[in-house]
């Protein structure tokens, strides 16, 4: 049996895609986590298990694990770097004691380095600082240094916490240095990481009273049931042993029915849970993040996770197209409910509630916290309308203040005005620029998140899918001027049916279609952007004419492929009449009130 003070809790934090999930593999790997024949020994991203994070390139779910080094047990905990899934790094650092902080040698620390950076020193764990991918031909290893000792001297809530190790790195290849090397291509392994971690991060603090825990992280499975996850903070559990479980002021009885820990990717049935270790219980039936389990001779709940406020929101309810029920399974209000009610119980940084006129709005911390729920939904059968993502303003002494955020841009030096120029029009101030190499440079902005809305893609659009965008939360101000209309009108489908070539070759000089021939189609669905400020009805369903005289067939017709929406470009593009009908197999945007004349009766009001 392994004692507290062999065991290391750490947690992995980064910006997104500065190699944060391959260094996990690589130390899953080199600490023989698995037998050499195993096909994970192979397998790449393996710490991003579902689908969407494979997808993406990003990890969304916090997740840990457990390698031996010596004899030591390391807990490796696995954190978004994204801070639309602050509410994962919040929770998940109440079990770490030190933090691998992950940088790009090239990129330097971007917004979101500085925002988990700051999560983690709020803590007051320790950090161990990787600088990442030294072999990019670009790479900047000195100034990223420089950048990193700035934000410590910003962010540093003790003085101790200015002392920290730096290892140079290459994670894909899993060596590291503890001195930059002259010759990257020299052997060696991941040892200087695992050294660092057993000698400068400190074994977990414990104190001498009966077992408590803080349940971190909710799991489940049709076998076992609900795990509650998280860091034993004092006394030991045993299976079949009673304890408290306390909610705020409530108090109820349980009994464990089985403890685990983590080994490499699995979790194994232990008959003791020590204190500083990261364990999982079953047999807690109401368990809920954010409450204590302890003794029964303890009736106090230990401090619970403090998170930051969501900044958007969005109302979504049944799908009421007419195409409702063709492509799903999960139709109803009620359904819907019931599936946002399960994702509360996880997803902790996510708030809920239901309007006067019954229709439900989740907030988040930024369009890719809610949009990662909607493909959710969307891939669990879902059919479901979402309205324009909304900002969410607050009272601060009788004042109404907005979010602010800081937005990076990296952009190739060719693309500097066209993006100065459309974040101006969002009221966007440029706080410094930079060249990063000589041909790309680095924008640094304060922008509205109201400004924000649909930014990202625009920007993708004008520097031809060459831009890195990311922005993270800084503050409140009072609320600022209103924006104006940067969209221009739309296509409206003026009948039900199938949209033919003959219809869309008619229509396309007005503007960006975004259906193909044989799609099918409905009064007030969106089917493209006018070229003009007003909206325009069409019929894409008009088929030619028949006549004896001879003319160029629909097959002679040339038609410009369509503009295909992400659903993060869909929740972008929305205005305040408009929904986005989601289904599993299609992303249709539309008019709130669907018949032209029912509209015609409202503008006139």
């Amino acid at each position: 049996m392994i004692s507290t003070e062999k065991i290391r809790n750490i947690a992995i934090i980064a910006h997104v895609d500065h190699g944060k999930t391959t260094l996990v593999d690589g130390l899953l790997k080199q600490a023989k986590t698995f037998r050499e024949n195993e096909a994970l020994m192979t397998a790449e991203l393996i710490m991003d298990s579902n689908d969407q994070e494979r997808e993406r390139g990003i990890t969304i779910v916090a997740k840990n694990t457990a390698v031996t080094y010596k004899d030591f047990k390391i807990n490796i905990i696995d954190t978004p770097g994204h801070a639309d899934f602050g509410g994962e790094v919040e929770r998940t650092l109440n079990m770490a004691d030190g933090a691998l902080l992950l940088v790009d040698a090239q990129e330097g620390p971007m917004p979101q380095t500085k925002f988990v950076l700051k999560k983690a020193m709020e803590t007051g764990i320790k950090i161990i600082v990787v600088i990442n991918k030294i072999d990019k031909k670009d790479a900047r290893i000195d100034y990223t240094i420089n950048k990193i000792s700035d934000l410590f001297l910003e962010l540093a809530t003790t003085e101790d916490q200015l002392d920290f190790p730096i290892i140079y790195c290459i994670g894909r290849d899993g060596k590291a240095w503890l001195e930059l090397p002259q010759d990257t291509n020299l052997d060696t392994d991941f040892t200087p990481i695992f050294e660092t971690i057993t000698h400068h991060i400190p074994a977990p603090k414990i104190n001498n009273n009966p077992f408590q825990m803080l349940i971190t992280t909710l799991d489940w499975d049709s076998y076992k049931g609900k795990y509650a996850i998280g860091r034993v903070l004092s006394g030991n559990i045993k299976p079949g042993q009673e304890v408290n479980l306390i909610k705020g002021d409530k108090i109820e009885k349980s009994i464990i029915d089985k403890v685990f820990v983590s080994q490499g990717l699995k979790r194994i049935e232990t008959d003791l849970g020590i204190a500083g270790d990261i364990i999982a219980l079953t047999g807690i039936k109401n368990a809920g993040i954010g409450d204590t389990v302890s003794d029964i001779s303890l009736k106090e709940a230990l401090a619970s996770i403090k998170l930051e406020e969501p900044t958007l929101s969005i109302s979504l309810g049944a799908n009421t197209s007419p195409f409702m029920g063709k492509e799903g399974k999960f139709l109803t209000s009620r359904q819907i409910l019931e599936r946002i009610e399960k994702e509360l119980q996880t997803n902790i940084a996510m708030k809920f509630n239901i309007l006067d006129d019954g229709s439900y709005v989740i907030s988040g911390r930024g369009e890719l916290h809610i949009s990662v729920f909607l493909e959710t939904l969307r891939r669990e059968g879902f059919e479901i309308s979402v309205g324009k993502p909304r900002v969410i303003t607050k009272k601060i002494d009788g004042v109404e203040m907005e979010p602010v955020e800081e937005l990076l841009v990296d952009i190739d030096n060719n693309f500097v005005g066209a993006v100065k120029s459309e974040v101006g029009k969002r009221k966007g101030m440029l706080i410094y620029q930079e060249e990063i190499s000589a041909s790309l440079t680095r924008l640094v902005f304060e922008i509205t998140t109201r400004g924000l809305l649909g930014l990202r893609g625009v920007l993708m659009t004008l520097t031809k899918g060459t831009a890195i965008v990311s922005s993270t939360f800084i503050r409140y101000e009072p609320l600022g001027q209103q924006l104006q209309k940067l969209r221009k009108g739309v296509l409206i489908a003026t009948a039900q049916g199938k949209a033919t070539t003959y219809g869309i070759h008619a229509i396309q000089d007005k503007g960006p279609i975004f259906v193909n021939p044989a799609d099918e189609v409905y009064e007030g669905m969106i089917i493209g952007i006018n070229g003009r400020e007003e909206d325009l009805e069409v019929n894409v369903c008009k088929e030619k004419a028949l006549s004896n005289v001879r003319s160029v067939g629909e097959e002679g017709l040339l038609l410009t492929p369509p503009t295909i929406f992400s659903l993060e470009q869909c929740l972008d593009f929305l205005e305040d009449d408009e929904l986005l009908e989601i289904t599993p197999t299609k992303l249709r945007l539309r008019k709130k009130i669907l018949s032209s004349t029912q509209r015609s009766r409202e503008k006139k009001r």
